[in-house]
């Protein structure tokens, strides 16, 4: 009887094993790409943590500078108003914004750095 539930066991926890890295590995990503004569590059993805979504960009994030840098969220090639989720903290590295719980995210398929000020698109990251 101990065998089997050790075997059980062993096999669901490799099944939830499998599960999770299945779903890690179809997280969505992308590239930045500058806008408005800013230099931004660098990658972006939406991922799980104990929280909930978050986007979180890459070690390899860079931006130029800018007044009032914040992360939002577009659709084929356009910013959509109400979709910020936080100010830029750094101009550099890996960073991790919360993505509010009723947001729906597969709504979108851009991630922006947009400066609020201005009202213009710093950079953009298609979402694959």
């Amino acid at each position: 009887m101990f065998f089997k539930m050790t075997a059980f066991t062993i096999l669901a926890a490799s099944l939830a094993l499998s599960a999770t890295a299945s779903h890690a590995g179809s997280k969505r990503m992308g590239t930045f790409i500058g806008a408005s004569n800013h230099i931004t590059t660098g990658g972006v993805s939406i991922v799980k943590t104990q929280n909930g979504l978050a986007v979180k960009l890459e070690s390899d994030f860079s931006l130029d500078g800018a007044p009032d840098p914040k992360i939002g969220f577009g659709v084929d090639g356009r910013y959509v108003d109400g979709t910020l989720i936080g100010v830029l903290a750094s101009n550099t590295g890996e960073q991790l914004y919360s993505i509010p719980a009723g947001m729906d995210v597969s709504q979108f398929n851009e991630v922006y750095i947009w400066c609020e000020k201005f009202s213009v698109p710093l950079g953009v990251a298609e979402l694959r």
